[in-house]
C-alpha cells in the first residue's frame, strides 16, 4: 500500500502512532451529543434546534459546526410530507370582522388567540382535532378531539383554554369561517366568556398562518410517520405531541429557539 501510494513506511507508521488531535476528539464527542439530541426530538430537529439544545447544556459551539457534523454523520431531520386541511364554509352565516388582520404578534399572554380544525387519518376513520394557540408564546392553550367536526369540538377546545388560562376577558380569538365557528352555541360561548370573535376572509389561509404552521409541523414531524390503527391510539399520540413535546420542548424560531413553556416562564406569564 505504501508503494502504491508513494508513501514512506516510516511516514505511514508515524501517522498510525500519532495521537488523536483535540479537535477530532471534540468533534467526535459533539457528534455523540448531537445524535442523542436528534433521537430525543424523535428525529425531528435540524441543526438550528439541536444547536439550541447543546447551548442550553453549556456547550460552546457554533451553529455551522453543528450543521457540518450532522452532514458528516448523516444526521438529518425527517423528510416532510404533504397534507391537506379543509374548511367547510358553504353554510356559514355572516362572518365576523377580521379584527386580527394579520397581526400575529402579541406582547403579553391572553391577548390574541387563533384557532382551527384539522383531521387525522386512522384505520377506523378520521379523528378531528381542534386547537387554540396563544400568539404570545405559540403555546397550544386549548384542544379537543372527536369523530365529528362540529360545534361541540371547537367549544370543548375553547372551554379547555378558558380553564387553563383563567382570566380571558377581552381576548381576541381568530378562526376561519367554518360552520362550527359560526354556530349559535359557539358564538354564545364566546359571549359568555367575554371573548372577541375575529374571522379570516373566505378562502384566505394566510389570515390564520400560525395555526396552519402548527398543523403543518404536527403532520410533517409526527402524524406523517405514524399508522394509527384506532382513534384511541391517535388521541394518545396527539396528546404526546401537543402537551409533552410541542408546548414544553419544541424550539420555535419565532421565540429565538425557545419552547413556548420556556418563553412564558422567562417573561410575563399568565
Amino acid at each position: 500500500m505504501c508503494r502504491v501510494l508513494e508513501v514512506s513506511r516510516s511516514g505511514y507508521y508515524d501517522w498510525v502512532d500519532r495521537p488523536e488531535s483535540l479537535r477530532t476528539k471534540r468533534h467526535r464527542d459533539l457528534t455523540v451529543k448531537i445524535r442523542q439530541a436528534h433521537i430525543e426530538s424523535r428525529k425531528i430537529y435540524g441543526a438550528p434546534r439541536i444547536h439550541g439544545d447543546l447551548t442550553d447544556e453549556g456547550e460552546r459551539v457554533g451553529r455551522n459546526t453543528v450543521a457540518c457534523l450532522m452532514r458528516k454523520a448523516n444526521i438529518q431531520s425527517k423528510v416532510h410530507k404533504r397534507f391537506v386541511v379543509t374548511t367547510d364554509s358553504r353554510q356559514t352565516k355572516k362572518p365576523a370582522e377580521n379584527i386580527l388582520n394579520g397581526g400575529f404578534t402579541s406582547n403579553k399572554p391572553n391577548q390574541k388567540w387563533v384557532s382551527d380544525v384539522t383531521f387525522i387519518p386512522t384505520r377506523k376513520g378520521w379523528l378531528y382535532l381542534s386547537a387554540i394557540m396563544d400568539l404570545y408564546s405559540r403555546m397550544i392553550v386549548g384542544w379537543s378531539m372527536g369523530e365529528k367536526n362540529n360545534a361541540e369540538l371547537v367549544e370543548d377546545a375553547l372551554k379547555m383554554a378558558a380553564t387553563h388560562r383563567k382570566d380571558i376577558q377581552g381576548v381576541l380569538l381568530h378562526s376561519d369561517q367554518g360552520v362550527q365557528y359560526a354556530s349559535v352555541s359557539y358564538q354564545q360561548l364566546l359571549c359568555n366568556l367575554g371573548v372577541v370573535c375575529s374571522m379570516s376572509r373566505k378562502g384566505n389561509c394566510w389570515d390564520n398562518a400560525p395555526m396552519e404552521s402548527f398543523f403543518h409541523s404536527l403532520k410533517t414531524e409526527w402524524v406523517g410517520f405514524e399508522d394509527y390503527k384506532t382513534r384511541s391510539e391517535a388521541r394518545a399520540s396527539l396528546f404526546d405531541y401537543i402537551e409533552l413535546f410541542y408546548n414544553r420542548k419544541r424550539r420555535h424560531s419565532a421565540l429565538k429557539y425557545r419552547s413556548p413553556w420556556d418563553f412564558e416562564n422567562a417573561g410575563v406569564v399568565h
